[in-house]
């Protein structure tokens, strides 16, 4: 099954990129991991991942990478300092997975331009969490040129259980940037109504009976007001790394624009200066509480 594939790199093994480097190897794709701290991507070893020293190690070795990791700087440090833009084989695909920003797509886009033109660039953000990208159930925002689709498709399937192509590269962008802002809201609506429940008197077990099964409320949401019941902040999605995420819809929007989310963006940014950033972004209602405090 590995021999049909063309090998895959990760460069970048937190939680989404962990999980989507066993996706791969589920899916018999022979695949590369590295990761500034090689440890993280040691257990890959156990799973038939083959494990570089370097950036531009895995790049040499493989035939598309992926880059998964915070922001902008990170994926041009990675592209530039580490040596894995030079590194790639003519031809070869760089489907960058991050969720960077408008700013930060065109900076990758326009390095790639000026010193790699013979390497095809895919913008390809992905929605979803550790679970998901564990499970292989994603949806991928993708653009760029029509004719690495079909190249791309073995890997973009074993990863999400949805591709949506949207045009030229920065157009997924984009795209992820609409999404997160969906997400931002529904999470606010489930972190503000139990926030205020609560200061009612009413327990998270009322609102989910009256509330479950409504249209009102999704199947993420769901998942996300029983998580709250449960007490169960561990992070799926890091409060800090959704604010990342607004920061960067509120910058490509115009930062005097969408009032209303740049009050989430401070709201937010109150609980990660409580030290809740690396809780899920549902610990917000926590937050919440504490700002108003809970009879």
């Amino acid at each position: 099954m590995a021999g049909t594939h063309e090998p895959v790199a990760v460069l970048g093994i937190g939680s989404m990129g962990h999980g989507m480097a066993a996706s791969a190897l589920r899916a018999g794709i022979p695949l590369i991991a590295w990761d500034r701290k090689i440890e993280a991507a040691r257990d890959l070893a156990k799973l038939g991942a083959q494990v570089a020293e370097t950036a531009a190690d895995a790049a040499r070795r493989a035939a598309i990478v992926v880059t998964m990791v915070t922001d902008a700087d990170a994926v041009m440090s990675i592209a530039r300092d580490q040596g894995m833009l030079a590194a790639l084989a003519p031809g070869a695909i760089w489907a960058q997975m991050s969720t960077i920003g408008v700013a930060g797509i065109d900076r990758v886009a326009a390095l790639v331009s000026a010193e790699r033109p013979d390497v095809t660039l895919l913008d390809a953000p992905v929605s979803g969490s550790k679970d998901p990208a564990e499970r292989g159930q994603l949806t991928i925002f993708a653009s760029g040129p029509a004719e690495a689709r079909s190249r791309i498709a073995p890997l973009f399937s074993a990863l999400g259980q949805r591709t949506i192509w949207v045009g030229e590269a920065g157009a997924g962008t984009r795209l992820k940037l609409v999404n997160n802002t969906w997400l931002a809201f529904a999470t606010e609506a489930v972190a503000a109504s139990m926030a205020l429940a609560h200061r009612l008197g009413l327990q998270t077990a009322t609102v989910i009976d009256a509330l479950g099964g409504s249209p009102l409320v999704s199947a993420w949401q769901a998942a996300k007001l029983q998580r709250i019941a449960d007490g169960e902040f561990s992070a799926q999605f890091a409060l800090s790394l959704a604010l990342k995420d607004v920061r960067l819809a509120l910058q490509a929007a115009g930062d005097d624009r969408f009032a209303a989310l740049a009050c989430l963006a401070e709201e937010w940014q109150q609980a990660v200066d409580q030290g809740l950033g690396e809780e899920d972004l549902t610990v917000v209602t926590r937050a919440l509480e504490s700002q108003g405090g809970t009879p």
